[in-house]
């Protein structure tokens, strides 16, 4: 782990603080502002369920791809200027859902939008480690609590602004968001101009990418981020569903129910990654989370109508493995360039496997036509992670081939 000169947070660093809370603000309103409104867009434009189905999966995926594709945009410039990039395509994205005059550009202005979010989500951390490596636990706690509330608010505003306006201004409102978090960026680049050109990733590590397969550190980290994207996205598809059949709920009060799931993100996102940085061993981290996934899972298997709301708090707080897999890219990586390869790498790998997860619950559904075996699978993958929580709990660096 490496050990900075604390200086004061903002000395200097006024724009990149500014910077990443707005680049946070942006990374999910695009996800949680169309299925709301979805039923009136389709009167405008006859949205399939497979196109509906279509733009439900294409957030993991297209935050897989992107993913991927970020240390080699990385390697041509400055990371200032991709996560630019990345912010102007989710602009574009927002105005061309907007704009959307046939299904085709909705889903072409989706697609541009969640490939900028895909780059800032890789970016994030490596940014976070070369202008704050003296406070990496307070600023991943600010902006991975910044991608909470940028989850929570686009649903909560997207019907009122619909009514009010049309739903064309609530999906294409979010780029104004955009252009804002631009600033910041556009005038520390301006500033900078005359600086030395960052170091490019070939230049300060050109075999990190290459091993990282072969890296039980990067696996494992990958599989951690992994199972909180599996978890959440499965909860987030089918956790309305499972608590009207199985506890018998209005649809209102399972809506309530998924609140609370999400809610639960707020808080381990404000703790974890200061005890993540405090902490000897992060693996018990990891081990409270699967506790709580499988404890909440078996009280929705064994017991539902007993207590629904414990059992949903409780798989809520697995989504902590989400905060602790952030800010572990930053421990386990010695410069920001480490970061940008080992955050590509574990994004990328944990949203393929996160895809997965609405998937497998949906058809172990419809094949047996009940909840059981859904839960046990989710219960028997969380067990994974305690293999994966041996590993990224050595105090050990990606540069050295952990």
């Amino acid at each position: 782990m490496t050990t900075n000169a604390r200086r004061p947070v903002l000395a200097g660093r006024v724009l990149a603080f500014v910077g990443i809370i707005l680049v946070a603000a942006n990374l999910r309103t695009a996800v949680g502002a169309l299925s709301p409104i979805v039923g009136r867009i389709s009167t405008d434009l006859a949205l399939s369920p497979v196109i509906v189905g279509l733009l439900g999966s294409m957030p993991p995926v297209c935050f897989a791809l992107f993913g991927i594709l970020t240390p080699a945009l990385v390697r041509r410039s400055r990371l200032e200027v991709v996560l630019i990039a990345a912010l102007l395509a989710i602009f574009a994205g927002h105005l061309l859902r907007g704009l959307a005059a046939d299904v085709l550009v909705l889903v072409l202005g989706s697609a541009i939008t969640f490939a900028g979010l895909g780059l800032g989500n890789v970016l994030l951390p490596p940014v976070v480690k070369k202008y704050f490596p003296d406070r990496i636990a307070l600023l991943t706690t600010i902006y991975v609590t910044m991608l909470s509330v940028s989850t929570l608010i686009p649903p909560l505003v997207a019907v009122p602004v619909a009514d009010a306006a049309s739903w064309r201004i609530s999906l294409a409102m979010w780029a104004g968001l955009s252009v804002i978090a631009l600033i910041p960026w556009l005038a520390l680049l301006a500033r900078d101009r005359r600086s030395p050109a960052a170091p490019t990733l070939e230049a300060a590590n050109s075999d990190v990418v290459g091993t990282l397969w072969r890296s039980p550190l990067a696996i494992s980290l990958a599989v951690v981020f992994g199972l909180s994207s599996l978890n959440a996205y499965a909860m987030f598809a089918w956790l309305p569903s499972l608590v009207r059949d199985t506890v018998g709920v209005s649809d209102t009060t399972a809506g309530v129910l998924l609140s609370i799931y999400a809610f639960m993100g707020i808080p381990a996102g404000l703790l974890i990654p200061i005890l993540a940085v405090r902490m000897r061993n992060v693996a018990l981290l990891i081990y409270v989370a699967i506790g709580c996934l499988v404890a909440g899972y078996a009280g929705l298997l064994l017991a539902p109508t007993s207590a629904p709301v414990l059992w949903v708090v409780l798989s809520g707080l697995g989504t902590l493995l989400f905060p602790l897999a952030l800010v572990l890219i930053n421990l386990r990586s010695r410069s920001h360039v480490g970061a940008i390869a080992l955050s590509s790498f574990a994004q990328s790998v944990g949203y393929v496997i996160g895809a997965m997860g609405p998937l497998v619950v949906g058809l172990t559904h419809d094949a047996t036509g009940g909840w059981t075996v859904p839960l046990i699978v989710l219960i028997g993958v969380a067990f994974v992670g305690v293999f994966a929580g041996a590993v990224v709990s050595r105090d050990r660096m990606i540069e050295d081939g952990a």
